[in-house]
């Protein structure tokens, strides 16, 4: 039974009505679901309408039901339909079986005497019969003979259907006298405000089905069955028709539902210019890709949607999977490898700032097909395709696009709505050379040839990578986690993302799925300071100027939004798109995010501890003149970071994890505090800069306070809040700040009971109190990197060796570090690649390249 047999527009609305967040499916029984014959008795329904209706219900988020003008008791005997799909009978007026207790003593007695009429009239015309209801008779005429049924009929619309009190419904050889009123729209519409349906399909062939078409509106679907005029704008033929109708929806939503086939995270490959990043999978598919910017709408979301959300294929014309997928060396460019067949992909870096493009360059003996199908506006917006000479022209973009493609002779599909194009390319007659342009309309070649234009993008990030001083643990996982964070890094702006991706989930299938295509003051500030770590100042100081700017918007620097978007503005209210179905089916898919109304009053910290690093980094660089190892801008944006910290340190806030509930006074939050003013004494001892006399004592407050009420005698550790008992991975920074000796007996403790709460095998998590929010998420690398440090700090180098290794083990195969683990599953989960997992690696290999002599399985690469 084929799909393929039903009418295009049949199948255009169903595949687009599958993918609203709730779902109604509802259907008429005889005539639809089970084929007209003359013994209504022996009406069984089509046993793959069975099927499919039990799949949809089965299903979630979505409802099916059948609606009828058979007796509920009657329909659910006959119809066998499992109690997942709602039955509701006598054309929306039984929604139970014990419903006839509800009619009134009068109704009944109206109904004994409707009854009685019919009776009498099926009597004297041979061939008609009654069928009696709970709140209603129905008189049937289909086995009569023509003229003995227009005569019955007429006796009944004359006699009985005149009385007062009667509710007439007429059909296709019947006529229904009911004692109260009965509307199969009524009914669908009880059904869909019981439900929250965003959307319904019903399917009916009668004329009483018209009044459940008239309800219908919006992104709603009524299918007509059989001939005859309908409101309905949707026609097929034959009962075996809706069972095919029935069985394509089920698949439709089955598919949106659960997430295309989606990759493993971990095995997803970044590509990065200085302004924009790209997404890989292990396939060679181009599955995340925005433009303009990378926190604009994307082009390509196969990653949240499949493949009507937009992506870029190659793939060998004979199928078959990868051999390996692989950076070059030192840097941002990715090579796929089958059986004769490679694909290189790289984002080149020399094009105008309006610009966003993307090379893919096809080599080898075998054919390959290209899939082009970009969707811009995440899947929302058609797109129309012309082939011409030299390439592709997209139009219905807001900017202009292009695909230029010299030699490729392209096939333009379209599914109605979309259109894609699609090639077979022999690449053993030459490099097939792709090159996505966003941004304009030029078709014309480059000005420079593509090799040239490759090893220009190649040597930006080799020639970096070659002037850093890389820990001598895993040297080549360190260069891909350096490359990475540098990777993030915006160089127009200056700022720094957290990750490439949003709504990649902490949870499969759940909700906790957050956009971070931003630029957060902690993240970018941790991210910066690692790369300084490295002997990389550039990136700290580009991102302190954006600082800068950031601050020169506000009353104060007290004022200070925990993230900002990568220009440095105020971020729009955080939406949601309801028609990708998530990566997995992990729903909702967010853009924006509404953590930048928070409270974070740990944001002050990171900033003067960059700082800190960036002085100490110029004097190891030789640089010894106090005012050009500390400049005057540093000094300035320490003093205001100080300001803020004497400002709001005694209030509570959201914390580092930015919980969505009650702000609390965390114990993280006034570290970070006690670290600002602490930093900032160290700078003006150590660079001959002016301290207020007042830092000293503050410095010691918060440091008395935290003390005193972060520590929790019940459970023998600091813990996540003042007043709390719960724990919290962050509050281990206690001692890795220096707040408290390492050596402190309540850091020890601390650490211990983190282990005890927190870890789980290979991953630590961030806490396990209540949050608010359902489901689970997994443990956070960094958290797991943070306990390696107090490991160290408490003498357990080698519970901090094995730790490490299953930090490492995590990496996906291009080494790659998404922001949590899952233990039990083992695979990586969250946005990806994140900041937080590469610059918690880079913090580990150091620390531990700073110990005595590794063992020979932790030094190999």
């Amino acid at each position: 039974m084929s799909a393929q047999e039903l009418p295009l527009d049949v199948r255009r609305a169903l595949a687009s009505v599958a993918r609203v967040p709730r779902l109604l499916v509802a259907s008429d029984y005889d005539g639809t679901i089970a084929p007209i014959v003359s013994d209504p008795s022996k009406a069984f329904p089509q046993r793959e309408s069975v099927s499919a209706l039990r799949a949809l219900a089965g299903l979630a988020n979505t409802t099916a039901a059948v609606i009828s003008g058979r007796a509920l008791r009657d329909l659910a005997a006959l119809s066998r339909l499992p109690v997942e799909v709602q039955l509701i009978g006598s054309h929306g007026s039984e929604f139970d079986v014990g419903f006839v207790h509800a009619i009134d003593n009068d109704a009944k007695q109206l109904l004994t005497e409707i009854n009685s009429a019919l009776s009498k009239i099926a009597a004297d015309n041979p061939g008609v019969t009654v069928e009696m209801k709970p709140a209603s008779a129905a008189l049937h005429v289909r086995n009569a003979g023509p003229e003995i049924g227009r005569r019955a009929l007429n006796s009944v619309r004359q006699g009985p259907a005149c009385w007062v009190g009667v509710q007439v419904t007429e059909g296709k050889a019947v006529i229904e006298l009911a004692v109260i009123p009965t509307d199969k729209g009524t009914a669908l519409d009880t059904i869909r405000h019981q439900e929250s349906a965003s959307a319904a399909v019903f399917f009916g062939d009668d004329v009483t089905d018209e009044k459940a078409f008239r309800v219908l509106s919006g992104p709603d679907v009524g299918i007509k069955v059989g001939e005859g005029e309908s409101i309905a704008k949707l026609h097929v033929n034959s009962t075996e028709d809706v069972a095919r109708a029935l069985a394509f929806l089920v698949e439709e939503r089955r598919t949106w539902l659960a997430g295309a086939s989606a990759p493993r995270i971990e095995r997803l490959s970044m590509l990065a210019s200085p302004r924009s990043v790209a997404l890989l999978t292990p396939e060679a598919t181009v599955t995340w890709f925005c433009h303009p910017e990378p926190d604009s709408a994307a082009l390509f979301a196969h990653l949240l949607g499949g493949p009507g959300a937009g992506h870029f294929t190659v793939a060998p014309e004979r199928p078959s999977l990868p051999l390996s997928q692989r950076y070059v060396d030192g840097t941002m460019t990715v090579e796929t490898r089958w059986a004769s067949l490679q694909v290189a992909d790289y984002l080149p870096h020399d094009v105008t700032p309006d610009r966003t493009d993307l090379t893919r360059v096809i080599t080898g003996t075998a054919k390959a097909v290209v899939t082009f199908a970009p969707q811009p506006e995440f899947g929302q917006v058609p797109v129309r395709m012309n082939a011409v000479r030299h390439g592709i022209q997209v139009s219905g973009t807001n900017e202009p696009m292009v695909l230029r493609s010299p030699g490729v002779e392209w096939e333009i599909l379209s599914d109605g709505t979309n259109e894609q194009a699609h090639a077979v390319v022999d690449p053993s007659l030459g490099p097939v050379v792709l090159e996505l342009r966003c941004g304009t309309a030029d078709l014309a070649p480059s000005m420079t040839p593509e090799p040239q234009r490759r090893q220009l993008a190649e040597q930006y990030w080799s020639q970096w990578a070659a002037g850093l001083q890389l820990p001598p643990l895993k040297p080549d996982l360190m260069k891909r986690s350096a490359l990475t964070l540098r990777g993030l890094v915006h160089r127009p702006s200056g700022s720094i993302l957290a990750a490439a991706t949003t709504s990649l989930p902490e949870d499969i299938g759940g909700v906790r799925n957050w956009d971070y295509r931003y630029c957060w003051l902690r993240d970018a500030s941790l991210t910066a300071q690692a790369l300084v770590t490295l002997g990389s100042l550039t990136e700290a100081e580009e991102f302190l100027g954006w600082v800068h700017k950031v601050l020169d918007t506000l009353p104060g620097p007290e004022r200070l939004h925990p993230l900002y978007t990568i220009y440095g503005e105020t971020l729009p209210p955080e939406a949601v798109i309801d028609l990708l179905p998530g990566y997995a089916g992990s729903r909702p898919v967010r853009v924006g995010n509404a953590a930048n109304m928070q409270v974070q009053l740990d944001v002050f910290g990171p900033i003067v501890d960059l700082i800190t690093s960036m002085a100490h980094e110029r004097e190891r660089q030789g640089i010894t003149a106090p005012a050009m190892a500390l400049p005057d801008a540093d000094w300035e944006l320490v003093h205001a970071m100080v300001s803020a910290v004497q400002r709001r340190w005694t209030e509570p806030d959201h914390g580092i994890w930015e919980i969505r509930g009650n702000p609390r006074h965390h114990v993280y939050s006034k570290v970070m505090g006690w670290l600002t003013i602490d930093r900032a004494l160290t700078l003006a001892d150590r660079f001959d800069r002016a301290a207020d006399p007042d830092w000293v004592s503050l410095r010691d407050t918060i440091a008395d306070e935290v003390k005193a009420k972060g520590w929790n005698d019940e459970v023998q550790s600091y813990t996540a809040a003042y007043d709390g008992t719960d724990l919290d991975a962050a509050t281990l920074h206690i001692g890795l700040s220096g707040l408290i000796d390492p050596a402190d007996p309540r850091f020890a403790a601390t650490v211990v009971a983190t282990e005890a709460e927190l870890r789980s095998g290979a991953t630590v998590y961030r806490y396990h109190h209540d949050d608010g929010l359902p489901g689970g998420e997994g443990g956070f690398h960094l958290c797991a990197a943070w306990l390696v440090e107090a490991y160290l700090l408490i003498g357990r180098r080698s519970d901090a060796e094995a730790l490490f290794a299953q930090l490492v083990a995590a990496a996906g195969p291009t080494g790659l570090l998404s922001e949590e683990y899952d233990p039990v599953a083992e695979r990586s989960l969250g946005n990806h690649p994140q900041a937080y997992s590469h610059l918690g690696l880079l913090r580990c290999a150091q620390l531990l390249s700073q110990q005595i002599r590794l063992p020979v399985s932790l030094g190999q690469t």
